[in-house]
């Protein structure tokens, strides 16, 4: 599809409400001088007037042929927002025009709806926000109701953090292998085994002086998650001394929840899982994606149902509070009634929490690049998202968290769902971006958050664990300006 933009930049916005439609198509933007001869095309047109936009746009495809325009009065400060939304849409009833059939999420691409609803609900009131969400975002009731849950979930969640309060996100880049979904930076064991011992080391000098930062600056920790990569491809005894380092180095007394995801359940031992109960976590996430054998070995995921089912017999055995199981729907090769008996087999085990992601088809993973042949239908997901929520709703789980990412199957989200009691903190604070996240290790970012307002400031850790083992210093020095944050903002408590 070839985007042709005149008068404005809303190439961002305009491609993904395209690529809502056509997912497996290239789409590109410019001016009316490079439109193709064939294949999609969208004629896009913003004219300036004194007191108004005008805005234009065509689709055309062979015979189908629509044009649409809508006028956007100025004088509102978010004018260009406006413009930008109208123009969108027209190209969203375009589309549903073309294609067939509408989306449940309308012309709603952004990462967090339920951030954005709390803000909108916060400047013009629940009837409002929630108005703009059906009438100008176009969301179906059914993602409405969605959102609206989630949010009262998330808020009773959120009234819990403090000004000083903050998260720990410890990272470990490996994993046994990857699988064909994924696109972090994470090493697999059998070609990084080198850099493990030397990375366990480093990664506990820079919990330690992060822990002496966290302590001069009085604040208070919330929340700890080790997630990666895999953090169980570590052995018991590098679990124990990084958790040893973290216990050591922060004050655990006020720790409200803390995770360590063993997500591969090839990597699951009686005795790590002891080292991280031990060690100070109540909370693990065990992860089949799905429990069929055949899917698991579509996706490349080396692993077994069987040996999903022992990892999760061990982490009940071992005396786990909350036990988390991640699934996908929209895998390769599943099938609606192949994602129902998955279900059926999470829901008799009854775990504390079930996140259901859709596939996202994320550039850098084997999916995209190697461009497989039984990428899934989009109906296929719509389906088997929408048994997920009847079943967990009836089985007495709540969402509590909710995402989005861009080239989803079918369009869909991720929400994490939970018993009563039992919801993930630390999903929900840094989706919400509540709070200061301290994250230490390879790939982590440190989120400075200023209480009250929606000023962050990152700091990044290299990347790669070969550049982490040889950049600690640099790295050290630059969580000093974490001591300059709190000095220009510093945490405020005011009285209730």
């Amino acid at each position: 599809m070839y985007i042709a933009m005149q008068g404005h930049d809303f190439h961002f916005e305009l491609e993904n409400t395209a690529r809502l439609f056509l997912p497996h198509e290239p789409i590109r933007h410019g001016g009316l001088d490079g439109m193709p001869a064939d294949g999609v095309k969208a004629y896009t047109f913003l004219r300036e007037a004194e007191d108004a936009s005008h805005l234009t746009v065509r689709l055309v495809l062979d015979d189908f042929d629509e044009t649409a325009e809508e006028t956007v009065l100025k004088g509102e400060e978010d004018h260009r927002d406006a413009c930008e939304l109208a123009m969108a849409t027209l190209l969203y009833y375009h589309l549903v025009k073309l294609c067939g059939f509408t989306q449940s999420w309308g012309v709603l691409t952004g990462v967090r709806p339920v951030k954005l609803l709390r803000r909108l609900t916060a400047e013009q009131g629940q009837a409002a926000a929630e108005a703009f969400f059906r009438d100008k975002l176009l969301l179906s009731e059914e993602k409405m109701q969605l959102v609206r849950t989630t949010l009262g979930a998330e808020n009773r969640l959120l009234s819990l953090s403090r000004p000083d309060s903050f998260s720990l996100y410890v990272s470990v880049p490996f994993c046994p292998t990857r699988c064909d979904y994924c696109s972090f930076v994470s090493y697999t064991v059998a070609k990084a085994k080198h850099l493990v011992d030397p990375y366990v080391e480093l990664l506990c000098q820079e919990i330690r002086r992060t822990g002496e930062v966290a302590r001069d600056l009085g604040l208070r920790l919330e929340t700890v998650y080790f997630g990666g990569g895999t953090p169980t491809t570590l052995s018991a005894e590098q679990l124990t001394a990084v958790m040893q380092t973290v216990a050591d180095s922060f004050d655990l007394s006020t720790v409200r929840e803390y995770t360590v995801e063993a997500g591969r359940p090839d990597t699951v031992t009686e005795e790590k899982l002891r080292a991280i109960r031990a060690g100070g976590a109540g909370r693990v996430s065990i992860n089949p994606q799905t429990l069929s054998d055949e899917v698991l070995e579509t996706i490349g995921r080396r692993h077994t149902t069987a040996q999903f089912y022992d990892a999760y017999d061990l982490a009940a055995k071992v005396g786990f509070d909350c036990i988390n199981t991640d699934l996908i729907a929209g895998l390769p090769s599943d099938t609606v009634e192949g994602f129902s008996r998955t279900l059926d087999g999470i829901l008799a085990l009854s775990p504390e929490n079930v996140t259901v992601h859709t596939l996202s088809l994320k550039r850098a993973s084997n999916l995209v690049v190697q461009h497989r042949s039984e990428l899934p239908a989009g109906d296929a997901a719509i389906r088997m998202i929408a048994e997920t929520a009847d079943r967990l709703h009836r089985a007495g789980y709540h969402p509590y968290y909710l995402y989005r990412q861009s080239r989803m199957a079918g369009n869909q989200e991720n929400v994490g769902w939970s018993k009563d009691g039992k919801d993930g903190l630390y999903n929900v604070y840094i989706m919400d971006e509540t709070h200061t996240i301290l994250g230490v290790g390879a790939g982590a970012v440190t989120k400075l958050k200023q209480y009250g307002t929606h000023y962050l400031e990152r700091i990044f850790n290299y990347k790669f664990p070969y550049e982490y083992n040889v950049g600690l210093e640099e790295m050290l020095r630059r969580k000093e300006s974490i001591y300059e944050f709190y000095r220009n903002y510093p945490p405020v408590f005011t009285e209730e």
